[in-house]
Parts: C-alpha cells; structure tokens; sequence
C-alpha cells in the first residue's frame, strides 16, 4: 500500500505526462479499428478485440485531467486567472484544427450546420444532444466542450475540496465507477436518439470521471491514499483490459476501467513524489506526452482526410498494406502534432496565459500528511511550476 511522504521530493509529475501518450494511443488505436483502415480478417478481428476499449482513453484523460488540474492548482489563484491559463493551453490548437476541419469539409462539400459549426468554434457542442452537433466540424474536440465545463467548476468546488473530511473524499472514490455503472440503466430514462450523447457526451456524466480525478489528488495531496503500487497497479490495469475484451459486458467496462485507471494514474504520481523511477517519466515519454493533445486533436481528421483522398475509406487495406498505414499514420500524426506544439501552442500558451508574475507566484504552504507517532514532520512546501495538463 501506498501514500505520500511526509516531505515529497518531487513537485511535479512527469509520470502523468507520460501517461497522457499511453491515452492518446489508446484512442488513436481504436478509430484505426473504427475506420476499418485494416482490411485483413484475421489482423481486423485482432484490432478489434484488442483496441475496442481504446474508446475508454477519453476517460483516461479526463481522470488525469482532474488529478493533474488539482496537484497544480494555486490556491488563492483568481479563477479568471486559472481559466485564462486553460484558455490558452486548449484553445489555440482547437481553433487550428476548426479553421483545418472546416476547410476539407468544404473541399469535400461535406455539409456543415452553421449553428453546429458555431457552437463547435465554442466549444459548446457537447452540450447539444443532436446528430451533426456534438461531432461536428473535427469531431474529436467534444471532449474539449467538456473540458471546458470542467474548468469553469473546478474553482468553484475547490474550496470545499480543500476544506472535505478525508471520508468524504473517499466516498468520491468509491461512489464515482458505481455512478458510471448506473449511466447504462439510468438512459432507459432518455429518449432512444439521445441515448449515445447521454452517456458518452454528455458534460454533466462526463464529469464524474474529472471528479474521480480531482478526489483522487486531493487524497495524495493530503497523504492519504491508500492503493497498490505502480507494478501492482499496471499488472491490475492489464488483467482489467484483457478481461474486460475477452469476457465482460460493455456496460460495465467503463466503471471497470475507471478504477483500473486511477489506481495507474495515482500509483505513478506516488513514484514521483517519491522520487522513485517509472517508465514514464523518461525525457521521450515526458515529450510525447506533452504533443499528446495536439495529437489528439489531428489524427481522426488526417486519417479520415487521407483515405478519402486515396478511395480507401470505408474499404480498408488489404494484406500488410493496412498495417503499413497504419504506421505512417501515427509518425505523419506525431510530426504533426508536434510542429502544433512547438508553433502554435507553446508560443500561444505564452503569449495568452497570464502574465510572468503571475505564473511565478510563490506555491502556498501546504500541511504535511499526518506521519506516524514518533517521527518529525514539517510543512511541505510545493514550488511553482509550469502546468503540464
């Protein structure tokens, strides 16, 4: 079992940058199942069983955006100063790919509600529960309308976050895989058209992942989590996926992956602040993972744009042809989202984020986790540092 120490040695979390790769391949994994790029039976059927929960590193993101969000937030910090500082992490990349998106639409003379395309341009589609709405323009930045709605909650509940009884945190953790579970019942409730949105779209239930998150860091934060090691923890995280594609019925695996997911996401935040080694956090891992939301939001609409192009969509690749692809798929996509890293979003994030004083302003004093009788403690002070979410 384990908890943080008394004295972190490590304030920032590169584990979870590296992580955020691990998500985003996921994703990327299963829109290459989706879009049938592999057309050979036997390799088809393994893409499919093997990356059909891929559609689960969404849910991955959001629970390490919550972890991440709160671990580096600045208590104190106005919250138009924090939303300014998520504004310009999100927003410049999103408005390329939207400018991008819309262009081969038009090229392609793909229809285009000019209502979806607004609420798209701000990020307000997934709140809107009909076809051509919340996937419009580049579909994948539905999860950036919830992101959004994320951050606007957050500093609102932070708060009384800070102020919860570790109990209260802990129902949290344990309330959350068993609310996501209830989702499959409760769209009984909803009409049939809007059954997908409610559960997979929807900001208000995709909120219970964020919130999973949030909880999660508090608890480490505070030293009072208590779950498996990294080792432990990826060896559960593997079990629960194999199990889950093999065996298990799609309703349950998103609960079921939600906790697979967090106990990975705090056990190697816990090896940070630990200082002790993770695969993670290695200068390449750490780099991917920061390109990983540029990634993210490039890869359905190269892909898509391409095979279109070339007559393939809808009819695959056969033999090695379709693995082939895919593996230029994922270098073009990496190439790319890392020039939008390194011209669009650092620069931008720079430039739009809040001024340099505000940025370096001191961390506060945050108590120590409660040691054992006996053994010193001090206050933990945990230094500034740039946002890596």
């Amino acid at each position: 079992m384990t908890s943080a120490p008394a004295a972190p040695r490590a304030t920032r979390l590169p584990s979870l940058t590296g992580l955020r790769w691990i998500a985003a391949l996921l994703v990327f994994a299963f829109h290459v199942g989706t879009m049938g790029i592999v057309a050979q039976p036997d390799l088809k059927a393994f893409v499919g069983t093997a990356f059909g929960l891929g559609l689960s590193g969404v849910e991955f993101f959001f629970i390490l955006s919550g972890f991440v969000l709160v671990w580096s937030y600045r208590d104190g910090e106005a919250r138009r100063t924090f939303l300014r500082r998520r504004l310009a992490k999100i927003y410049p990349n999103h408005l390329v790919t939207f400018v991008v998106a819309l262009a081969v639409a038009l090229w392609f003379a793909d229809p285009v509600a000019p209502w979806a395309a607004v609420g798209n341009l701000f990020l307000l589609q997934a709140w809107i529960p009909l076809d051509g709405y919340f996937y419009s323009v580049n579909n994948v930045s539905w999860s950036l309308s919830c992101e959004l709605a994320f951050y606007l909650c957050l500093p609102l509940v932070l708060p009384w976050l800070r102020r919860a009884r570790t109990g209260a945190l802990w129902a949290v953790v344990v309330a959350v895989p068993l609310l996501i579970l209830a989702l499959w019942p409760a769209q009984q409730l909803v009409p049939e058209e809007s059954r997908w949105w409610f559960t997979q779209i929807f900001p208000v239930t995709r909120s219970f992942e964020f919130w999973l998150g949030v909880a999660a860091a508090e608890l480490l934060r505070r030293g009072r989590w208590r779950g498996p090691n990294l080792t432990v923890a990826s060896l559960l995280f593997v079990a629960t996926w194999v199990v889950a594609a093999l065996w298990i019925r799609a309703e349950f695996w998103a609960a079921l992956l939600a906790a697979a997911y967090l106990l990975v996401i705090t056990a190697a935040a816990d090896a940070d602040v630990r200082g002790r080694p993770t695969p993670w956090r290695s200068r390449a891992m750490v780099w991917l993972g920061e390109v990983s939301f540029a990634f993210y939001l490039v890869h359905v609409l190269v892909m898509r744009t391409v095979l279109r192009l070339t007559g393939d969509w809808g009819t695959g690749l056969g033999g090695w042809s379709g693995p082939l692809a895919v593996l230029a798929f994922l270098l073009v996509n990496l190439l790319l989202a890392a020039a939008l890293h390194r011209w669009v979003e650092m620069p931008l994030m720079r430039r739009l984020g809040p001024p340099r004083r505000a940025r370096r302003a001191p961390a506060p004093r945050i108590p120590a986790p409660r040691a054992a009788p006996g053994t010193p403690t001090r206050p933990v002070e945990y230094a500034g540092r740039r946002d890596p979410g």
